[in-house]
């Protein structure tokens, strides 16, 4: 696909329409959609939420750019309501959970590998072990409550089993921060840490809404104490943003991240059905990235290039099972923690993270106890009933 993101015109914002039909459509198949259809509605749910976030911080604090920030959002919170509702009721909220974090491994392992930088990649490297867990512990919480193995979600393209363990996830909040990139970071650097950001906030935030929903006190403490854990997640991924870019600067940067996403959904895509949607909507955000590159130039004085580059779109996230690269990840990262920005051994770890995490943990850790006895197996659990009925 190529797409050149300084020429490229797309749908002009006058021309987007949506209907509440329209932004209602049929959702996915829990069970015959492919894995990444679900992972990529997820993820891409995830940008769409983060940039309404971002020019809702514009809309507060820039006066003359009001009506045009106004316009972008109205289009972006109809695309971001059409993109999750793809997500059916054939998913149990524990289900939904499942794909948000084989969402989470999946696309952050890719991110790892495409990243140049080596220390912002050991950065993604990081958080992933700890979804990886996420992924785990929750799969307990669906086997415990519903019966249900998650291998029905993850459709077998990503391993059930334990990383750093969610206990020891806890940090204290300067221990969170990374080192920013520079100014002069590649646009594949930028978009990378943009998208890694918004995927975990709409993490953080479905939790913290559907948390307090579960009867049960051993789920509705597991959600309590993985939400804080994305919360950290938001900060780490956010602290590599440079915070010296201009805010024209953050919003351009962020309609070209939405335009790398939708690339990346469309080339990959199985469903024609929702192929048709990633198509549209990118049609749609290269009209957007048109409108904040023509504000840009008339507010900044600055020549769009000198952020995008060239306007050539950097490598596409690829939508695939990443195992072999995650299994040697957790092998050679899981004891690793962190002392300020820095990456370091388990027994150089930040002394107050140690005293926070005794504190959080002083009257027992849910993440460990949800999985206490629980072993993932291949096979769902009518092969387990029909394994226990032959014995």
């Amino acid at each position: 696909m190529t797409i050149n993101l300084l020429t490229e015109r797309g749908q002009s914002l006058e021309r987007q329409h949506f209907s509440w039909k329209d932004l209602v459509r049929n959702p996915i198949s829990k069970l015959d959609d492919d894995a990444f259809t679900r992972v990529r509605a997820i993820l891409m749910n995830g940008v769409e939420l983060d940039s309404l976030r971002i020019k809702q911080v514009m809309l507060r604090t820039n006066g003359p750019l009001r009506a045009q920030i106004a316009q972008l959002m109205r289009a972006e919170q109809h695309q971001a309501t059409l993109v999750n509702w793809l997500i059916g009721a054939d998913h149990s909220p524990i289900e939904t959970t499942i794909g948000y974090e084989q969402t989470a491994i999946e696309v952050t392992a890719s991110v790892a590998q495409l990243e140049s930088d080596p220390y912002l990649a050991q950065g993604y490297r990081y958080a992933l072990l700890e979804d990886f867990d996420h992924l785990y512990r929750y799969s307990a919480l669906l086997d415990r409550l519903e019966g249900k193995d998650a291998n029905n979600i993850t459709q077998g393209h990503t391993d059930i089993v334990p990383a750093r363990p969610t206990s020891v996830h806890h940090r204290a909040p300067e221990h969170d921060l990374l080192e920013p990139y520079a100014r002069d970071a590649s646009l594949a650097t930028k978009l990378h840490a943009l998208t890694l950001t918004g995927g975990e906030y709409q993490t953080h935030d479905y939790y913290m809404n559907i948390g307090p929903l579960f009867t049960d006190p051993l789920a509705r403490q597991l959600y309590a104490e993985i939400a804080s854990i994305e919360s950290q997640h938001i900060v780490h991924y956010g602290s590599m943003i440079n915070p010296d870019e201009s805010p024209l600067e953050k919003m351009l940067l962020q309609e070209a991240c939405e335009v790398w996403n939708y690339s990346a959904c469309v080339e990959q895509e199985s469903n024609p059905r929702i192929k048709a949607i990633w198509e549209r909507f990118l049609d749609y955000e290269l009209g957007h990235l048109q409108a904040v590159i023509a504000l840009f130039k008339e507010h900044e004085r600055r020549d769009p290039a000198e952020v995008l580059g060239d306007g050539r779109l950097p490598d596409l996230i690829e939508f695939k099972s990443h195992r072999d690269y995650l299994r040697k990840v957790i092998d050679a990262e899981s004891s690793m923690r962190k002392d300020g920005t820095r990456f370091v051994d388990e027994p150089d770890e930040g002394r107050s993270s140690v005293a926070y995490r005794q504190q959080m943990n002083s009257e027992g850790s849910p993440s460990d106890t949800v999985s206490a006895t629980y072993r993932w197996a291949p096979g769902t659990e009518l092969a387990g009933e029909a394994g226990r009925l032959a014995a």
